[in-house]
């Protein structure tokens, strides 16, 4: 078969949208969260999560959805052993005391049947405060290589890590955050 009429008559399976109440799991090895923080004026630095778990369900008919995500905040990644110890703890993530981060939501928008953002609970050092998650780029189809449905999308917020309780070496370090992630989830 030639490759632009197998392309041709893939093409619809590629473009599958997200049917109601639509369950999926967060695909742990497409999806890590990281943060940009200024440091002493300076420059910005980066740093990672690389162990991300969650569900996420979506009904784009009713406009409706929910996710529940959490993060292992040992999984922090910032290039180098000694400073990934440092921000494992007390003066930044504490994870002996605070292990995971969570996110939880239910509030989405809709726009043309895509989410564009969600208004959800993050939960940091065991305070939760009211967090809206900017949506981008949302798109569902057939995974190729696990011939199942899969949505994916770039998501952006920012918040004040002080509000979290977490102080140490401010205003030296930032307090405004901004956090990026990509994502991809697979249907269950």
């Amino acid at each position: 078969m030639h490759t632009a009429r197998a392309l041709a008559l893939a093409a619809p399976l590629l473009a599958a949208p997200a049917l109601a109440d639509d369950s999926y799991s967060i695909d742990t090895r497409h999806t890590y969260p990281y943060f940009h923080i200024t440091h002493m004026g300076f420059s910005q630095q980066m740093g990672r999560f690389n162990k991300v778990t969650g569900k996420v369900t979506l009904d784009s008919a009713t406009g409706k959805g929910s996710v529940q995500v959490s993060i292992d905040a040992a999984s922090i990644d910032m290039g180098l052993e000694d400073w990934d110890k440092h921000m494992r703890g007390p003066d930044f993530f504490n994870v002996e005391k605070y292990p995971s981060m969570t996110f939880g939501a239910d509030q989405f928008t809709f726009e043309a049947g895509k989410p564009v953002s969600v208004d959800g609970t993050f939960t940091l050092l065991g305070v939760s405060r009211p967090v809206k998650i900017a949506i981008n780029g949302f798109n569902c189809g057939i995974h190729l290589m696990l011939r199942k449905t899969v949505c994916g999308a770039n998501l952006s917020t920012s918040l004040r890590r002080s509000e979290f309780g977490m102080l140490k070496y401010l205003p030296m370090i930032g307090d405004d955050v901004l956090i990026q992630i990509p994502i991809e989830a697979i249907k269950d």
